[in-house]
């Protein structure tokens, strides 16, 4: 028998906000969807980031009606360079080059500001009438017919699902007793937006340095965002120089080909780390986005890697309404993890193994990964697999990837 409770979303940043959509898209009004953040009250967002969205998300976003309101903002990745160098070389040779679409006029991916995507999907999901609420989940009692739900203003909901898009470090994983199982890396993620004088013209790069990559990704107008990789002394030590010794440490990385660059904001260190959850549900509850996994930034897989999380449970809960099923059911959220734990293990595996490869001083080490690249660069039918793994087109899509409405 199907419980016909609402749906309860604690988290409110992309993979909250864009399950919501997705959700209210399949399942219509009648069921009602919470989203609980507290961060819903800071509007507009303030959140410094850019994030590199695959052309599978930039489908899921299309099809949940949120793309048209960053259309305008959102730059194009028509081509992607990689190289490998030590910091004190005077040249950085192109090892691979990514240029071309998935689709005819599709690009790979697209470079969009953290904040204005937020604020469009909170803009969105106000138009479809789901009830944001900014306050947290305080607390739940899950039984077999169904999950109370009480939030921090002292609300209680009766809900069928709870779902926890509360971040990599979830209260709602900690109260279900999920353990997780991973590492933090002696690394650390200095991000920062800059300006050039050249235009990027689409170019993304990634150069790989001894302490780990250097990415240049592009943003639009005369702008790109750096997700800077150093060990975690270093970035501390780099995000506190003054300006004048900051831009010194910027330009010998990223050198002089877009001409003079500059800070546009103050950089920030994030510490990087793995882990997955070891369960990705428990009763009445499914993980989805950093709640479920966190990965290494080296493959821009982050975020679409929870965006994925989202595709694949709206999917198996709009399909369980269809059939009258209990939507919070063991049956359903096993569905949603059979589809979603072996793909998140296996990118898991690839990013430990390139951070391993390319974040360290070994000569042998370099040889065989040039050769690899090389090797690579001059196989077509290769290359156009790894742009499709990269653009999240690989394996079983699930609708919201393809652009196909619930």
């Amino acid at each position: 028998m199907s419980v016909q409770g609402s749906i309860v979303i604690g988290g409110g940043a992309f993979a909250g906000l864009a399950l919501a959509l997705a959700l209210r898209q399949g399942l219509g009004p009648e069921i009602p969807v919470i989203v609980a953040d507290p961060a819903l009250g800071t509007r507009p967002s303030r959140d410094p980031r850019a994030t590199a969205i695959v052309a599978a998300c930039r489908r899921l976003f299309e099809a949940i009606g949120a793309w048209d309101d960053v259309r305008g903002e959102a730059q194009p990745i028509l081509d992607m360079v990689v190289t490998d160098s030590k910091l004190e070389d005077a040249t950085r040779p192109v090892f691979l080059n990514f240029a071309g679409d998935v689709a005819p006029g599709e690009p790979f991916a697209h470079m969009v500001e953290n904040r204005r995507l937020i604020d469009a999907l909170v803009v969105r999901a106000e138009a479809e009438g789901i009830d944001l609420r900014a306050t947290t989940v305080a607390s739940y009692d899950a039984r077999a017919e169904g999950i109370d739900v009480t939030l921090g203003d002292g609300s209680v909901i009766a809900a069928g699902l709870l779902v926890a898009a509360d971040g990599a470090r979830s209260r709602l994983r900690e109260r279900a007793g999920i353990a997780t199982h991973g590492w933090e890396y002696d690394q650390s993620g200095i991000v920062v937006t800059v300006g050039h004088e050249r235009d990027h013209e689409g170019r993304a790069e990634e150069h790989f340095l001894p302490a780990g990559p250097f990415a240049i990704l592009p943003l639009s107008g005369k702008r790109s965002s750096l997700v800077w990789t150093e060990r975690r002394v270093e970035a501390a030590r780099i995000i506190a120089l003054s300006d004048e010794e900051f831009h010194a440490e910027l330009e010998q990385r990223f050198g002089l080909h877009l001409g003079e660059v500059k800070a546009l904001d103050k950089p920030r260190a994030f510490p990087l780390s793995y882990f997955v959850a070891r369960s990705f549900i428990a009763e009445r509850l499914a993980l989805v986005g950093d709640a479920a996994h966190v990965i290494h930034p080296i493959a821009g897989q982050g975020l679409n890697m929870g965006l994925k999380d989202v595709a694949a449970l709206a999917e198996v809960v709009v399909d369980a309404a269809r059939l009258g099923m209990d939507l919070g059911g063991a049956d359903v959220l096993e569905r949603y993890q059979r589809w979603r734990r072996f793909d998140t293990m296996a990118m898991g595996v690839a990013t430990n193994s390139l951070n391993f490869l390319f974040s360290n001083q070994s000569t042998l080490l370099r040889t065989v990964r040039d050769i690899g690249l090389g090797l690579v660069d001059r196989a077509p039918p290769l290359k156009n697999l790894f742009i499709r793994q990269a653009a999240g087109l690989t394996g079983e899509v699930p609708r919201l990837l393809k652009g196909e409405a619930l």
